[in-house]
């Protein structure tokens, strides 16, 4: 009996313990080292001179398969509307994040976009993916108040970004918010899986790597 007895308490102690891990690991607030990237993008990702503040870059493609977040990258997916464009990009980034081990959680901004990317940023993220074009006019407001808090936006663009905000836009997409229309001619059909999961991993090696406050163009 003495012997089962504490056998079962170092049981209890250790699922004890695993719970308490688990606590901490949930608590994006606790501190932690910085989000770095893994893997090296393929030439032609950097253009080859530093590209200047809004500018609009092109990648080669495929040049960002290689590269993904360290473990554990804390990512909110800031979503608005139930549109099949926002809904593929949904998918993407979810297994995105399922295939690079990112700890992702979700905001709903359908009610109030103001609010929901409040909510995302109280949330304190390392990187707040954008999507839906609901959420471009609010983001125009917001983002440049919030400068120490970087946002990748995903098939539409702010008119005028600050460098905490990269865009990923393709022939087809591009929306700037009301009044200013797409880039190009909007084509809910570029909106392909292959398309929405390239859009998040050249966005997402962009912000590792340091090259914010610019367009993607993924054609």
């Amino acid at each position: 009996m003495p012997h089962r007895a504490a056998y079962a308490m170092t049981s209890l102690a250790a699922v004890l313990l695993l719970a308490l891990s688990g606590c901490a690991s949930a608590d994006w607030s606790a501190p932690r080292a910085a989000p770095t990237a893994v893997g090296t993008p393929a030439p032609g990702f950097v253009p080859a001179t530093a590209p200047s503040p809004e500018a609009t870059v092109m990648p080669a493609s495929g040049s960002w398969d290689d590269v993904r977040p360290s473990p554990g990258y804390r990512v909110v997916l800031l979503t608005s509307g139930d549109d099949d464009a926002t809904t593929a990009l949904t998918t993407a980034v979810e297994q995105w994040a399922s295939e690079t081990d990112v700890d992702l959680r979700t905001v709903s901004a359908d009610d109030d976009a103001i609010t929901g990317i409040v909510h995302a940023m109280d949330m304190k993220p390392e990187l707040i993916v954008s999507v839906g074009e609901g959420l471009i006019d609010a983001l125009a407001m917001v983002t440049p108040n919030h400068l120490d808090i970087p946002f990748l936006i995903l098939g539409a663009e702010l008119a005028e970004p600050t460098y905490n905000v990269t865009s990923v836009d393709w022939t087809g997409a591009g929306f700037r918010g009301e009044g200013l229309g797409t880039a190009t001619h909007f084509d809910e059909t570029s909106f392909t899986p292959e398309r929405c999961a390239d859009a998040i991993r050249a966005g997402t090696t962009a912000v590792l790597t340091g090259m914010t406050g610019v367009v993607l163009w993924i054609d």
